[in-house]
Protein backbone atom coordinates (compact mmCIF):
# COMPACT_ATOMS: atom_id res chain seq x y z
CA UNK A 1 0.00 0.00 0.00
CA UNK A 2 2.78 2.16 -0.62
CA UNK A 3 2.01 5.85 -1.92
CA UNK A 4 -1.81 4.91 -0.75
CA UNK A 5 -3.41 8.70 -0.44
CA UNK A 6 -5.70 9.92 2.43
CA UNK A 7 -8.07 10.93 0.84
CA UNK A 8 -8.30 7.28 -1.43
CA UNK A 9 -8.11 5.53 1.96
CA UNK A 10 -10.62 8.31 3.99
CA UNK A 11 -12.88 7.45 0.93
CA UNK A 12 -13.11 3.94 0.57
CA UNK A 13 -13.68 3.55 4.70
CA UNK A 14 -16.80 6.22 4.56
CA UNK A 15 -18.33 4.88 1.71
CA UNK A 16 -18.51 0.70 2.52
CA UNK A 17 -21.78 0.80 4.09
CA UNK A 18 -23.61 3.08 1.14
CA UNK A 19 -21.46 1.75 -1.89
CA UNK A 20 -24.39 0.04 -3.07
CA UNK A 21 -26.27 3.30 -3.31
CA UNK A 22 -23.83 6.30 -4.11
CA UNK A 23 -21.98 6.88 -6.94
CA UNK A 24 -18.52 8.71 -5.68
CA UNK A 25 -17.16 11.56 -7.87
CA UNK A 26 -12.98 11.78 -8.26
CA UNK A 27 -11.09 14.75 -6.82
CA UNK A 28 -8.80 16.37 -9.50
CA UNK A 29 -5.46 16.58 -8.77
CA UNK A 30 -5.26 20.55 -7.13
CA UNK A 31 -7.86 19.37 -4.96
CA UNK A 32 -6.83 16.23 -3.83
CA UNK A 33 -2.99 17.62 -3.03
CA UNK A 34 -4.79 20.66 -0.58
CA UNK A 35 -6.52 17.28 1.01
CA UNK A 36 -3.31 15.35 1.23
CA UNK A 37 -1.52 18.38 2.35
CA UNK A 38 -3.04 18.47 5.87
CA UNK A 39 -2.14 16.77 8.88
CA UNK A 40 -4.92 13.74 8.58
CA UNK A 41 -8.47 13.28 7.40
CA UNK A 42 -10.99 12.69 9.94
CA UNK A 43 -14.68 11.10 9.13
CA UNK A 44 -17.90 11.60 11.73
CA UNK A 45 -19.90 8.63 10.76
CA UNK A 46 -23.48 7.47 11.61
CA UNK A 47 -24.55 4.69 9.80
CA UNK A 48 -27.61 1.26 9.95
CA UNK A 49 -27.25 -1.51 7.28
CA UNK A 50 -29.03 -3.85 6.45
CA UNK A 51 -28.65 -6.92 4.13
CA UNK A 52 -31.12 -9.50 2.80
CA UNK A 53 -28.67 -12.11 2.03
CA UNK A 54 -25.06 -12.93 2.21
CA UNK A 55 -23.93 -16.27 0.01
CA UNK A 56 -20.80 -18.38 0.19
CA UNK A 57 -21.18 -20.54 -3.09
CA UNK A 58 -18.68 -23.82 -3.42
CA UNK A 59 -20.66 -26.63 -5.01
CA UNK A 60 -23.71 -25.92 -2.27
CA UNK A 61 -23.80 -22.46 -0.61
CA UNK A 62 -23.92 -21.16 3.08
CA UNK A 63 -26.58 -18.69 3.28
CA UNK A 64 -26.63 -15.86 6.08
CA UNK A 65 -30.35 -13.97 5.48
CA UNK A 66 -31.48 -10.91 7.61
CA UNK A 67 -28.75 -9.38 8.45
CA UNK A 68 -28.73 -6.10 10.42
CA UNK A 69 -25.91 -3.85 11.94
CA UNK A 70 -26.55 -0.47 13.75
CA UNK A 71 -26.69 0.85 17.40
CA UNK A 72 -28.79 0.36 20.47
CA UNK A 73 -30.69 -3.23 21.10
CA UNK A 74 -32.01 -5.88 18.75
CA UNK A 75 -35.28 -5.66 17.72
CA UNK A 76 -37.25 -9.21 18.11
CA UNK A 77 -41.21 -9.84 17.63
CA UNK A 78 -43.37 -11.55 20.14
CA UNK A 79 -42.11 -15.15 19.20
CA UNK A 80 -38.52 -13.48 19.47
CA UNK A 81 -37.89 -13.50 15.79
CA UNK A 82 -35.11 -11.08 14.73
CA UNK A 83 -36.74 -8.55 13.43
CA UNK A 84 -33.65 -5.15 13.19
CA UNK A 85 -32.21 -2.98 15.82
CA UNK A 86 -33.64 -0.39 16.95
CA UNK A 87 -30.73 2.46 16.26
CA UNK A 88 -28.03 4.18 14.47
CA UNK A 89 -24.12 2.98 15.06
CA UNK A 90 -22.99 6.51 16.12
CA UNK A 91 -20.94 8.55 18.07
CA UNK A 92 -18.27 7.28 15.51
CA UNK A 93 -15.15 9.31 14.33
CA UNK A 94 -12.54 7.79 12.13
CA UNK A 95 -9.33 9.25 12.28
CA UNK A 96 -6.97 8.66 9.21
CA UNK A 97 -3.28 9.40 8.64
CA UNK A 98 -0.20 8.24 6.38
CA UNK A 99 3.05 8.44 8.00
CA UNK A 100 6.12 9.74 6.36
CA UNK A 101 7.15 5.89 6.35
CA UNK A 102 4.30 5.34 4.24
CA UNK A 103 2.48 3.20 7.00
CA UNK A 104 -1.53 4.22 7.01
CA UNK A 105 -2.92 4.15 10.48
CA UNK A 106 -6.91 4.29 11.14
CA UNK A 107 -8.19 4.90 14.66
CA UNK A 108 -11.77 4.55 15.52
CA UNK A 109 -13.03 6.33 18.50
CA UNK A 110 -15.86 8.36 20.44
CA UNK A 111 -16.91 12.00 19.48
CA UNK A 112 -18.42 11.83 23.54
CA UNK A 113 -15.09 9.50 24.69
CA UNK A 114 -17.51 6.95 25.94
CA UNK A 115 -17.32 3.33 24.26
CA UNK A 116 -19.38 2.91 21.40
CA UNK A 117 -22.65 0.98 21.18
CA UNK A 118 -23.03 -1.58 18.81
CA UNK A 119 -26.08 -4.39 17.42
CA UNK A 120 -26.34 -7.13 15.39
CA UNK A 121 -29.14 -9.11 14.58
CA UNK A 122 -28.99 -12.03 12.24
CA UNK A 123 -32.29 -13.98 10.77
CA UNK A 124 -30.70 -17.32 9.91
CA UNK A 125 -27.20 -19.01 8.49
CA UNK A 126 -28.18 -22.41 6.51
CA UNK A 127 -26.05 -24.74 4.38
CA UNK A 128 -28.10 -25.95 1.36
CA UNK A 129 -27.40 -28.31 -1.54
CA UNK A 130 -27.13 -27.08 -5.08
CA UNK A 131 -27.82 -31.02 -6.68
CA UNK A 132 -31.20 -30.62 -6.86
CA UNK A 133 -32.39 -32.41 -3.84
CA UNK A 134 -33.58 -29.62 -1.94
CA UNK A 135 -31.80 -30.36 1.04
CA UNK A 136 -31.03 -27.89 3.85
CA UNK A 137 -29.65 -27.53 7.11
CA UNK A 138 -30.48 -24.67 9.56
CA UNK A 139 -27.38 -24.24 11.27
CA UNK A 140 -28.36 -20.99 13.55
CA UNK A 141 -31.37 -18.66 13.97
CA UNK A 142 -32.54 -15.20 15.87
CA UNK A 143 -29.06 -14.66 16.66
CA UNK A 144 -28.61 -10.75 19.01
CA UNK A 145 -25.66 -9.15 19.91
CA UNK A 146 -25.06 -5.88 21.70
CA UNK A 147 -22.07 -4.36 22.99
CA UNK A 148 -19.94 -2.02 23.35
CA UNK A 149 -16.33 -1.17 21.23
CA UNK A 150 -13.86 0.21 23.51
CA UNK A 151 -10.55 0.43 21.30
CA UNK A 152 -10.19 0.03 16.99
CA UNK A 153 -7.10 1.26 15.55
CA UNK A 154 -5.38 -0.13 12.09
CA UNK A 155 -1.93 0.00 10.90
CA UNK A 156 -1.26 -0.84 7.20
CA UNK A 157 2.72 -1.42 7.31
CA UNK A 158 5.06 -1.14 4.57
CA UNK A 159 7.80 -3.14 5.87
CA UNK A 160 5.83 -5.94 6.46
CA UNK A 161 2.80 -5.42 4.21
CA UNK A 162 0.73 -6.34 6.82
CA UNK A 163 -2.26 -5.24 8.23
CA UNK A 164 -2.34 -5.30 12.13
CA UNK A 165 -5.35 -4.58 14.24
CA UNK A 166 -5.90 -3.47 18.23
CA UNK A 167 -9.37 -4.04 18.91
CA UNK A 168 -10.84 -3.60 22.62
CA UNK A 169 -14.57 -4.89 22.88
CA UNK A 170 -17.48 -6.55 24.93
CA UNK A 171 -20.77 -8.54 24.49
CA UNK A 172 -22.98 -7.40 26.91
CA UNK A 173 -25.83 -9.97 25.63
CA UNK A 174 -26.28 -12.39 23.11
CA UNK A 175 -28.80 -15.04 22.49
CA UNK A 176 -29.19 -17.02 20.06
CA UNK A 177 -30.86 -20.74 18.73
CA UNK A 178 -28.33 -23.09 17.55
CA UNK A 179 -31.21 -25.44 15.25
CA UNK A 180 -28.89 -28.44 13.63
CA UNK A 181 -28.81 -28.83 17.52
CA UNK A 182 -31.57 -28.07 19.26
CA UNK A 183 -29.30 -25.75 21.64
CA UNK A 184 -30.82 -22.59 22.64
CA UNK A 185 -28.24 -19.84 24.19
CA UNK A 186 -29.25 -16.92 26.46
CA UNK A 187 -27.36 -14.42 27.94
CA UNK A 188 -23.97 -14.56 26.90
CA UNK A 189 -21.39 -12.29 27.94
CA UNK A 190 -17.81 -11.43 27.04
CA UNK A 191 -16.03 -9.04 29.00
CA UNK A 192 -12.16 -8.47 29.67
CA UNK A 193 -10.21 -11.06 32.00
CA UNK A 194 -10.78 -8.86 34.97
CA UNK A 195 -14.30 -9.32 34.93
CA UNK A 196 -15.10 -11.65 37.20
CA UNK A 197 -13.16 -10.34 39.66
CA UNK A 198 -13.47 -6.95 39.49
CA UNK A 199 -17.46 -7.61 40.06
CA UNK A 200 -16.75 -10.25 42.88
CA UNK A 201 -14.72 -7.25 44.73
CA UNK A 202 -16.88 -4.02 43.89
CA UNK A 203 -19.89 -5.07 42.12
CA UNK A 204 -19.25 -3.96 39.10
CA UNK A 205 -16.03 -3.96 36.21
CA UNK A 206 -13.71 -0.69 36.88
CA UNK A 207 -11.37 -0.39 34.87
CA UNK A 208 -10.50 -1.24 30.85
CA UNK A 209 -9.17 -4.80 32.01
CA UNK A 210 -12.99 -5.51 33.60
CA UNK A 211 -14.74 -3.94 30.54
CA UNK A 212 -13.15 -4.79 27.15
CA UNK A 213 -11.88 -8.21 25.80
CA UNK A 214 -9.19 -7.37 24.09
CA UNK A 215 -6.93 -9.03 20.83
CA UNK A 216 -4.69 -7.86 18.31
CA UNK A 217 -4.78 -9.51 14.95
CA UNK A 218 -2.70 -9.33 12.41
CA UNK A 219 -3.35 -10.28 8.88
CA UNK A 220 -1.01 -10.57 5.91
CA UNK A 221 0.55 -13.00 3.04
CA UNK A 222 2.37 -16.17 4.52
CA UNK A 223 3.08 -19.75 3.39
CA UNK A 224 1.01 -23.31 3.83
CA UNK A 225 3.01 -25.53 5.63
CA UNK A 226 0.84 -28.38 3.98
CA UNK A 227 1.19 -27.13 0.29
CA UNK A 228 4.34 -24.65 0.48
CA UNK A 229 1.93 -22.51 -1.58
CA UNK A 230 0.63 -18.50 -0.80
CA UNK A 231 -1.87 -18.46 1.79
CA UNK A 232 -4.00 -15.60 4.27
CA UNK A 233 -2.12 -15.79 7.09
CA UNK A 234 -3.96 -14.54 10.56
CA UNK A 235 -2.27 -14.34 13.56
CA UNK A 236 -3.34 -13.82 17.39
CA UNK A 237 -0.51 -13.31 19.37
CA UNK A 238 -3.22 -12.79 22.42
CA UNK A 239 -6.69 -12.89 22.99
CA UNK A 240 -8.36 -12.72 26.49
CA UNK A 241 -11.48 -12.62 28.11
CA UNK A 242 -14.14 -13.73 30.60
CA UNK A 243 -17.09 -15.28 28.91
CA UNK A 244 -20.71 -16.14 30.65
CA UNK A 245 -23.46 -17.81 29.31
CA UNK A 246 -26.47 -17.34 31.46
CA UNK A 247 -28.65 -20.82 30.25
CA UNK A 248 -28.39 -22.84 27.85
CA UNK A 249 -31.70 -24.50 27.21
CA UNK A 250 -32.40 -28.29 25.68
CA UNK A 251 -36.39 -28.39 24.57
CA UNK A 252 -36.79 -25.00 25.84
CA UNK A 253 -36.35 -25.61 29.58
CA UNK A 254 -32.82 -24.58 30.85
CA UNK A 255 -30.07 -27.27 31.85
CA UNK A 256 -27.83 -24.72 33.90
CA UNK A 257 -25.42 -21.91 32.69
CA UNK A 258 -21.32 -21.87 32.97
CA UNK A 259 -18.40 -19.35 32.59
CA UNK A 260 -14.75 -19.39 32.00
CA UNK A 261 -12.68 -16.97 34.09
CA UNK A 262 -9.69 -15.50 32.51
CA UNK A 263 -9.59 -17.06 29.12
CA UNK A 264 -6.56 -16.34 27.41
CA UNK A 265 -6.02 -18.06 23.52
CA UNK A 266 -2.29 -17.26 22.64
CA UNK A 267 0.33 -17.98 19.92
CA UNK A 268 -2.86 -18.81 17.69
CA UNK A 269 -1.74 -18.35 13.44
CA UNK A 270 -4.25 -19.52 11.07
CA UNK A 271 -3.46 -19.92 6.99
CA UNK A 272 -6.43 -19.96 4.67
CA UNK A 273 -5.98 -21.46 1.32
CA UNK A 274 -8.11 -22.67 -1.44
CA UNK A 275 -8.03 -26.50 -2.33
CA UNK A 276 -9.46 -28.89 -5.14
Amino acid sequence: MKGLKKLALATAVAATPFAAHADLKALDDSAMGNVTGQAGVTIELETEVSIGEFRYTDEGYLSVSDIYIGGGAVERDVNGNVTGVDGRLDDLVVDIDVEADGDAYIDVHSISGAPIDYAIGVGSASLNATDGSGDSTLLASNIGIEGNLGLLNIRVDTATDNLIMNVGFNVTDMDMDVDFLGVNVRDLTVYGAQFFEQVEASGQPTDAAGLFASAQITVGKGTSVATGGDALEITIPQFVADIGVGAVEIGGESIGSFRMDNLAVTNTTMRVYGHQ
